[in-house]
């Protein structure tokens, strides 16, 4: 009789304490399978549909560190993000490698032509097949890689106060700095 009493106030007490931690994480947060595993093989075309694309092998070069954004004409905090991104690439000299995520080619670059372009280099993953392969649920999505292993996701627009908390920290780590 006892046990037909205290059961129910036992699971309630469980669900309790799991809503209770899942309520204190924060979903922009979540962790990707691919840290600190090599890039996914793939080739994509050049924005341009002219010159070289961007593939894997651009990304293992030895000791270099490079972004890579997800990003696309239609995505309103893209648009947000860009600046930071500009700044990133002027001020702190970070090579940026822009992947046109379900976009279509001409509306990607009139959105680089209208913002302005940071990136290094620009290719159209038009299918969204690459981003699948890269773990992108959403974007914008940028990724830190060096030596061709992604080392950190950041999931949506960076904002100008994460330029400075998260990213330049993650990659003065990945440079040796501060420790």
């Amino acid at each position: 009789m006892q046990l037909k009493a205290i059961l129910p106030l036992a699971v309630f007490v469980v669900l309790a304490i799991a809503l209770g931690v899942g309520l204190t994480l924060n979903p922009r947060e979540i962790p990707s399978a691919l840290i600190d595993k090599p890039v996914p093989d793939f080739s994509l075309p050049n924005l341009s549909g002219n010159g070289d694309g961007i593939v894997a092998a651009d990304l293992a070069a030895e000791d270099d560190i490079i972004l890579v954004n997800f990003f696309a004409s239609w995505c309103g905090p893209c648009r947000v993000e860009h600046p930071q991104l500009q700044r990133m690439a002027s001020e702190h000299g970070l090579k940026i490698y822009g992947i046109a995520y379900k976009d279509e080619p001409e509306n990607s670059r009139a959105f680089l032509e209208t913002l302005g372009d940071p990136y290094a280099k620009t290719a159209a993953d038009v299918t969204g097949r690459v981003g699948i392969d890269w773990g992108v649920y959403g974007i914008p999505e940028t990724f830190i890689v060096k030596n061709g292993r992604i080392m950190h996701k950041h999931v949506g627009p960076i904002h100008e106060w994460e330029v400075e908390d998260k990213i330049i920290p993650v990659l003065k780590r990945l440079k040796g700095e501060g420790e």
